[in-house]
């Protein structure tokens, strides 16, 4: 069975999940990139672009009595609604599981074309950011700007220039009192 997802370049927030099924010795072999450059789980993925900065492989014994709905909701910020219907099923999944949030792709579009022994699980939203506390409110921040002078602008730059060679001069000499006892 083949599935297929479109991975826009823009994409943000979204986190895939997959069954990987392997017996445990050669997960590893499948998911590294080999020093030679053979990725198996790219191959499996049908993937341009992935990064393994950012992808995870679970083996879903190390969750304990966690289940793997609980697990992305801490870990990935997966909204808990997002997982009615689908919770038992991920939860039921044993082994190991692939999860990709979407900076894995690195802003690279493509379309993913998953072969076996990679299973589809579930695909979610992460949890949209809110800013904390009330809007922000004051005059300073109403109108624009449209060529008119702020504090400081009519400052010569000779000046300014004059003053942090004066206050350059002021340190050195207090640097050379402290060092040579004067």
């Amino acid at each position: 069975m083949t599935d297929r997802f479109d991975i826009r370049e823009s994409e943000t927030g979204v986190v895939r999940v997959f069954q990987i099924d392997l017996p445990p010795e050669a997960i590893e072999r499948y998911t590294v990139q080999a020093g030679t450059g053979e990725w198996p789980l790219k191959y499996g993925l049908g993937a341009k672009h992935i990064s393994s900065a950012f992808l995870e492989v679970v083996d879903l014994r190390d969750l304990g009595a966690m289940p793997l709905s609980t697990y992305l909701q801490d870990a990935y910020g997966v909204e808990p609604s997002e997982l009615d219907g689908v919770g038992p099923r991920l939860d039921s999944a044993r082994g190991h599981v692939l999860i990709l949030p979407s900076q894995t792709f690195g802003n690279v579009a493509q379309t993913l074309t998953v072969r076996t022994p990679l299973r589809w699980l579930g695909t979610f939203e992460e949890v949209k950011g809110k800013p904390k506390g009330a809007a922000l409110r004051s005059k300073a921040a109403v109108g624009t700007l449209a060529g008119g002078k702020g504090k400081g602008a009519g400052l010569d730059p000779r000046l300014l220039r004059y003053l942090a060679f004066g206050v350059g001069a002021v340190f050195i000499a207090l640097l050379a009192m402290s060092l040579f006892g004067g």
